[in-house]
């Protein structure tokens, strides 16, 4: 398979048109045509369904362009990394994000990185933590952060740190996180939650099934805008993080309480694991991006000190970043 019909392949792909691919391209139409329609003929089936408005993959197509993006990519960190041996840290590093973790810790890894790393460039790319895993396998990222993850020989993983899990409701009081609610409150009111195998969805459900209780799931939403949307909008409630309400202009209208377990002294936290492939080399600049990840993560999920349940509004927007336990090793 040649690398050239590859990337002209996920090229045409990603713009849905043989005329806008050449134009990106700089290559003639006739010719890009040629080179696609050879692959086909190698891989022996049709990679796209050609109308004149266009092109659509085939379903052996869309199979193609998940491993040709990751293929490509793997191709350039290779460059990359020999190009590193001859000076600072360069190329491109591919990082996944929760959604939850996204919205507050995107612009300061960014801005971390590129001070840094000043000749290399960041891709951040936001994902359930199922998805994000499946993408280290094809290639497409470098290392995520993910939720609860189950050791396998593919992935090499590295706890980060604990973090609280709260039961999120319409704000009642003036506070932002109020008072512990004990696992049977969580189980008697209405869920909206995201579907399995979702990280904190499994992590409640057997929590819950440790008690002998069950979640009233009413409602199974993955978006996790949506979730604080309907839990002001409508009377249901939600299990998340903190970090999923701070920064999402919903904070006056949530509360969140931390969830209690056995006997009320242990929290209902989910870990978050630093994740990259055990089947390809990280590379210098990865090596050396991971620790940065790392550090920003601990120091923006931990906090410095405990909340402050008083009514105070500036105590609840500032809680975010001080109702979080670090990880408990050994």
């Amino acid at each position: 398979m040649d690398l050239k019909q590859l990337d002209y392949f996920v090229r045409v792909a990603e713009l849905g048109s043989f005329t806008r691919a050449a134009s990106v391209l700089r290559v003639a139409q006739p010719a890009l045509s040629r080179q696609v329609r050879s692959l086909e003929v190698e891989l022996r089936q049709p990679l796209f369904d050609r109308n004149g408005r266009g092109v659509t993959l085939t379903e052996a197509g869309k199979r193609l362009l998940a491993h040709g993006r990751g293929i490509l990519q793997q191709v350039e960190r290779a460059r990359q990394d020999l190009e590193e041996q001859r000076g600072a840290a360069a190329g491109l590093v591919s990082i996944g994000l929760p959604p939850s973790l996204s919205r507050t810790l995107t612009t300061p890894l960014v801005e971390a990185f590129r001070a840094r790393f000043p000749k290399a460039t960041l891709s951040v790319v936001e994902g359930l933590s199922t998805y994000m895993l499946e993408w280290l396998t094809q290639g497409r990222i470098d290392c995520a952060l993910v939720y609860n993850a189950t050791p396998a020989a593919a992935f090499e993983l590295q706890p980060v740190v604990d973090e609280d899990l709260y039961l999120v409701s319409a704000r009642r009081g003036a506070a932002l996180v109020g008072r512990p609610v004990p696992l049977a409150e969580v189980a008697a009111h209405e869920l909206v939650i995201p579907s399995r195998p979702h990280a904190i969805r499994m992590r409640l459900e057997a929590t819950l099934a440790e008690a002998e209780l069950k979640p009233r799931v009413t409602l199974e939403v993955e978006s996790v805008p949506a979730i604080l949307d309907l839990v002001v909008r409508h009377p249901l409630h939600a299990v998340l993080a903190l970090n999923a309400i701070v920064g999402s202009a919903r904070e006056q209208e949530l509360a969140a309480r931390p969830i209690v377990a056995a006997g009320g002294k242990k929290r209902l936290a989910t870990t978050i694991w630093m994740a990259s492939s055990a089947q390809r080399p990280r590379g210098p600049l990865l090596e050396q991006a991971m620790p940065l990840v790392r550090g920003l993560v601990e120091a923006h999920v931990t906090g410095a000190a405990a909340p402050s349940l008083a009514p105070s509004a500036d105590r609840a927007k500032g809680a975010a970043n001080r109702t979080k336990r670090p990880l408990r090793r050994g």
